[in-house]
């Protein structure tokens, strides 16, 4: 008998709780019981996927709602998918978010951005030579084989694009072979296996960038690329959801990305690996408005050409 209301008393037990975490819910989740991530970064499918599974779980917990997984084969795929409305949230480059919010008529918001090990919210776009290269600037680089990331990459493209062509090199006509390699990944590959003569790419620190987080994992050896040409400070890729769902979940989803790193050391660990960041801060799209202006003018560019 004690056995029997034991387990009466276990199954009571068990019933308030899930009833109380069903209470805990956000009202939003009833309307939004699944919600779709779309990601844009430097990294293969099959790394990213690894990457932010903890992230996934994280929300799952965190709203007591399923976060399906949306692939994509390009940058683009992310931006349409949040046009169509079948991406609630994403994380962009910069580039891809303002490309979005052009898109979609400003009806998307930015969240959240990553501070770097400095605590300043930017990286960089770079040029990457090998380190046995004999080229020292951009003015070196004249005629030789070049590659871009992707055209929808902020510090793959755009950036490098824009402030290259500033300063005197618009890359059409000064590389002699000007290509996109398909990613961030693909462009070191190329130029550590000789494809390329240099090769744009993104940059936080000496110890933090595509670089180092491609060192990590082993896919090239330390020490085979150098630095030799620095963008601007550009503001850092922003999560962010579309302006027609709820502001009260727009809002919990800020808070939860900011407070992962603490929340959610392993879902932090994952989003983080390979670079020094120290945590996310709220953003606002006056953040972003210079690279709005930027992609407006390269595509301007682009329509002259």
């Amino acid at each position: 008998m004690h056995r029997i209301l034991r387990i009466v008393a276990l199954a009571l037990a068990l019933s308030a709780g899930l009833a109380s975490l069903a209470q805990a819910k956000p009202d939003w989740a009833q309307k939004y019981p699944e919600v779709t991530l779309g990601v844009v970064t430097s990294e293969n499918e099959a790394d990213r996927t690894i990457r932010y599974k903890p992230v996934q779980e994280y929300f799952e917990k965190r709203f007591g709602i399923k976060i399906n997984w949306r692939t994509a084969t390009d940058y683009a795929g992310i931006i349409e998918g949040v046009k169509a409305g079948k991406i609630q949230l994403a994380y962009f480059g910069p580039a891809s978010y303002a490309k979005c919010y052009i898109v979609t008529g400003g009806k998307v918001e930015p969240l959240a951005g990553a501070l770097d090990e400095e605590g300043k919210l930017g990286y960089y776009s770079v040029v990457a030579v090998r380190k046995d290269s004999p080229y020292q600037s951009v003015k070196d680089l004249k005629g030789v084989k070049f590659a871009f990331a992707d055209p929808n990459s902020t510090s793959g493209f755009q950036a490098p694009s824009f402030f290259l062509t500033e300063q005197g090199y618009k890359p059409d006509e000064f590389f002699g072979s000007c290509t996109f390699s398909g990613s961030h990944e693909n462009s070191v590959m190329g130029l550590v296996n000789g494809t390329y003569d240099a090769v744009a790419t993104s940059y936080k620190s000496e110890n933090s960038s595509n670089l180092t987080r491609m060192e990590s994992k082993g896919m090239i050896p330390p020490g085979q690329c150098r630095v030799i040409w620095k963008s601007p400070l550009l503001p850092s890729s922003p999560w962010a959801m579309p302006t027609d769902l709820p502001e009260a979940m727009r809002k919990d989803f800020q808070k939860a990305i900011i407070d992962m790193p603490t929340a959610s050391p392993e879902a932090w660990k994952g989003w983080s690996a390979g670079m020094k960041d120290t945590g996310f801060v709220a953003v606002t799209h006056a953040d972003y408005e210079p690279v709005v202006r930027m992609i407006q003018s390269n595509l301007k560019e682009r329509r002259g050409s």
